[in-house]
């Protein structure tokens, strides 16, 4: 069974899809610890100018995209999943990572410059740790089955082997105050529409992680002038966005890297021990 990180476009109107490879392994996590190597390992895809410390928009592009659009050098990532037999723990490499920017019709701004955010709760434990409704967080088997996400909660991993992929599905918030970009929620949380003082967002999602405590983190690295095309998929079932900085659709020929290889570890046990040295 392989994990398919793979975002899903449910019923937007309007959306546009990116796929991405992974470029590094690492526990830092510049978001939740800025500027040290305690985190648990995550994965990580888009700008390869992301190290420990939280990038800028314009830090982040200057970098290689490892995603197959160059008007997006957004950094994303995730934890990354492990396979455990008693002492032993196997990465599993996920066979897809997309992100889906969808729900474009309902936004009113693009991303701010230096916006980042996370979504998912990382020390949930249980279904009643997350609020479905929002984050969409479910685990389920793709194309053959088995199908049980009725008799289980739906955040688990399914119960059987699945035939061919394991996917995940994560949504991120929709809403931010201009005036304090650390200030964001959902929409949804709020019957649809964003507080008073507030602006809607294109609708970013992906899937990530392990189990109930999954959860993603994002630093926005678009370009200008392609953000304001991506504003204009209104309307449209999909639409590519195109922009100065080439078509999307189109991988980079530079080859993304990790910006900070003598640092940090992309050893999993490696990043226990620094986890608890810290501690």
């Amino acid at each position: 069974m392989r994990a398919s990180v793979l975002a899903l476009a449910g019923t937007a109107a309007a959306l546009t899809d990116i796929e991405h490879k992974r470029f590094m392994l690492k526990n830092i996590d510049p978001i939740v610890f800025p500027g040290k190597y305690v985190s648990h390992m995550h994965s990580f895809y888009g700008s390869d100018v992301v190290t420990k410390d939280l990038p800028t928009t314009a830090q982040l592009q200057q970098g290689c995209p490892s995603g197959e659009n160059p008007n997006d050098l957004s950094i994303y990532w995730a934890p990354t999943l492990y396979y455990v037999n008693g002492d032993n723990y196997t990465e599993i490499v996920p066979a897809t990572f997309k992100t889906y920017y969808e729900q474009i019709d309902h936004a009113e701004i693009p991303f701010p410059k230096d916006f980042h955010m996370v979504a998912g709760n990382a020390s949930a434990k249980s279904q009643a740790d997350i609020d479905e409704k929002l984050t969409a967080i479910t685990w389920w088997c793709d194309g053959n089955g088995p199908e049980d996400r009725n008799s289980r909660p739906r955040a688990a991993f399914p119960r059987s082997t699945c035939s061919a992929h394991m996917q995940a599905i994560l949504r991120f918030p929709d809403c931010v105050d201009p005036a304090s970009i650390a200030t964001y929620t959902y929409a949804a949380a709020h019957g649809g529409r964003c507080p008073a003082g507030m602006k809607r967002m294109p609708s970013l999602r992906f899937s990530v992680g392990e189990g109930y405590s999954f959860h993603g983190d994002f630093v926005n690295g678009w370009f200008d002038d392609a953000q304001q095309n991506l504003l204009k998929a209104k309307g449209q079932s999909f639409m590519r966005i195109d922009g100065s900085h080439g078509m999307g659709k189109q991988f980079s020929k530079c080859k993304a890297k990790d910006a900070d290889p003598e640092n940090g570890t992309s050893d999993y046990l490696t990043s226990l021990k620094m986890m608890k040295m810290s501690s």
